[in-house]
């Protein structure tokens, strides 16, 4: 409540009007001059210009380039709708109000499925303001959607061109290192041979140090090699038969499953899209972790799969050492090792590798849970339409063991 005696200040200066570049299409002089004069009443500081024909439109419309377009939809020798036509041929994204005298709700829903913004009767301009105010806000999210979809594709394409340049230089730096790397090991081994025993026990121990860094590298860059491979080879996908897939890795692996005795379990698994030779080394990767990365019991691994919302979902379940939880995404890092050298051997490449190759089918791979003693690796395949499952009976349920 103000005391006596003062007076209630006012706004020293109204609100500025929002200004409004029009371009109205209509034959009617008066009709046209209604139409402006409801803009101003409505609020706004209109900038406004009448064309009648599609000739002095499709001119006007490209010099002046204006916030929104009003037309009439009967213009005697053409159509309101037309413009838009023009608009979009022009390549112009610009919002266009039909203002007619009489427009049936079946016409009025057919223009707005055609891309009219909106449609106002004459006898009711009362409510073009608003309807304005709707056009040009829905046109300025159109513009910053398309503004965010572009940023965006910018940054996807900038990630992708550094994930090549990383991946050219991964493999021409583990390449070109190869041979400086063999020179030293070969020569550093050759002073191991010659001078151990004569030197003191100091010196024999910095030379196996020397020897083991040596070869450690050697892992290191072949590991590396590997890896940047996997994205330089070319993605050929082909009707792949999952279980001649699993027979050829655990193939590759013989030696060292018959050397801990070792129990690969295999069920009934999917004819699909992929790369073979790629999905190979999934399955090689991860039978061949199985078997490493044990606890004294002989090691057994069930392979399986089942189709769940268009996806092929493998499994490959084994009796080890498993992994805690905290680690199922760290896992998958390269480079990450759980346990020391002397512990298990390895440089913690393969489930990385893993990783690349699902994501290249269009897949995802991951620890799943399950109680009780080691672990399940899941990974999923997308269900190309030729996919099938496998139809040979008689390797379901195979048992291959040392």
């Amino acid at each position: 409540m103000s005391s006596p005696g003062t007076k209630t200040e006012k706004p020293s200066s109204a609100e500025p009007k929002p200004k409004l570049r029009v371009l109205v299409v209509e034959d009617s002089d008066a009709d046209a001059e209604l139409i402006l004069r409801e803009l101003r009443l409505g609020g706004f500081e209109v900038a406004g210009e009448v064309v009648q024909t599609a000739h002095q439109f499709s001119e006007r419309v490209k010099d002046q380039l204006p916030d929104l377009v009003l037309a009439d939809y009967n213009l005697g020798l053409w159509r309101g709708m037309e413009a838009l036509e023009i608009l979009r041929r022009e390549g112009l994204d610009i919002p266009l109000i039909l203002v007619s005298g009489s427009l049936g709700d079946e016409t009025a829903v057919e223009c707005i499925k055609q891309g009219a913004t909106d449609y106002v009767l004459k006898n009711k301009l009362a409510r073009l303001p608003s309807a304005i105010h709707r056009a040009v806000l829905e046109k300025r999210l159109r513009l910053e959607r398309k503004e965010a979809e572009a940023n965006l594709a910018k940054k996807v394409e900038e990630l992708a061109r550094s994930n090549r340049d990383l991946e050219q230089f991964a493999y021409v730096a583990s390449h070109d290192l190869q041979e400086p790397l063999r020179m030293v090991s070969a020569y550093t081994q050759l002073l191991g041979e010659r001078y151990r025993g004569k030197l003191d026990e100091q010196a024999d121990k910095y030379i196996y140090y020397a020897i083991d860094g040596a070869t450690r590298m050697q892992d290191l860059i072949h590991d590396l090699l590997r890896f940047s491979r996997v994205g330089r080879q070319e993605m050929v996908l082909q009707s792949t038969d999952t279980k001649v897939v699993v027979e050829q890795a655990i193939t590759n692996l013989k030696a060292l499953i018959e050397e801990t005795a070792s129990t690969v379990i295999c069920g009934t698994l999917p004819v699909l899209m992929a790369n073979g030779p790629q999905l190979e080394q999934v399955f090689q990767n991860l039978i061949g972790n199985a078997i490493k990365f044990r606890d004294g019991a002989i090691p057994v691994i069930n392979i399986g799969a089942e189709l769940k919302s268009g996806n092929w979902i493998f499994s490959v379940y084994d009796n080890g050492i498993g992994i805690a939880a905290e680690h199922s995404e760290v896992i998958f890092s390269l480079f990450q090792r759980l346990h020391t050298r002397t512990e298990y051997s390895g440089n913690g490449i393969g489930l990385s590798i893993c990783k690349k190759i699902i994501e290249q089918h269009g897949g995802t791979i991951w620890l799943g849970n399950h109680s009780g003693p080691g672990c399940t690796f899941n990974f999923s395949i997308p269900a190309m339409e030729n996919g099938a499952p496998n139809k040979n009976e008689g390797n379901q349920g195979s048992a291959i063991g040392g």
